[in-house]
């Protein structure tokens, strides 16, 4: 379980305590220097990192040719950047990572949240959350890029139940997943949140 001073010191405030662990437990990892690399749906293996230098050669090395997730969050790396190069290591910092990646679920939230209709009930919320840790698995939300869409910026006024929200849960074996989207193809680009050009990997192009 993610240390609770590093979740009051580092994650965004909008998020209860519990809403952050739970975020982490369904989406995340237990490893700051956790890097997952996938392309056209496979998971590449790699050497475990043990340093932060090594967790930024093996980002370096794939963003911008597959799916590139890293530390605590799963943050995809290559948001807000157009070169591998200008990957920072702030990524796999503990706080860091929990900062930018709590930051932009709390927005993966809202964004969910208003497709929804911001409801105020508090039965909706684990709905919303399931198909938010959904969207952050697989980049996208009702034909939404969600890591590059704006912000709605507008609060979420379902009550973030702390005792009842739980991620979502495998059925048969398989992860659950909201209605009506489609499982995640890990060669689009969008997945990815990376604004390097991936249209010609695999010979498809580009939506």
């Amino acid at each position: 379980m993610i240390d609770a001073a590093l979740i009051k010191e580092c994650a965004d405030p909008s998020l209860k305590p519990a809403i952050i662990e739970q975020f982490v437990t369904a989406a995340g990892s237990e490893d700051p220097l956790a890097v997952t690399v996938k392309s056209g749906g496979r998971l590449i293996l790699l050497p475990k990192a043990t340093s932060t230098e090594e967790a930024m050669a093996i980002m370096r090395q794939y963003a911008g040719q597959a799916v590139v997730r890293v530390g605590l969050t799963q943050f995809p790396a290559g948001v807000g950047v157009t070169e591998p190069a200008d990957l920072e290591p702030d990524l796999v910092d503990p706080c860091q990572n929990l900062r930018k990646g709590t930051t932009m679920f709390a927005k993966v939230l809202r964004i969910v949240a208003k497709w929804y209709g911001n409801p105020t009930s508090k039965d909706v919320f684990p709905q919303i959350f399931d198909d938010a840790v959904y969207a952050w698995k697989t980049g996208e939300f009702e034909g939404v890029s969600v890591f590059q869409a704006e912000d709605p910026g507008i609060p979420i006024e379902a009550p973030q139940q702390s005792d009842e929200t739980r991620p979502a849960e495998s059925v048969d074996g398989e992860e659950a997943t909201p209605k009506d989207v489609q499982p995640e193809t890990m060669q689009d680009v969008r997945h990815a949140g990376i604004r390097i050009d991936l249209s010609r990997i695999g010979g498809q192009q580009q939506r």
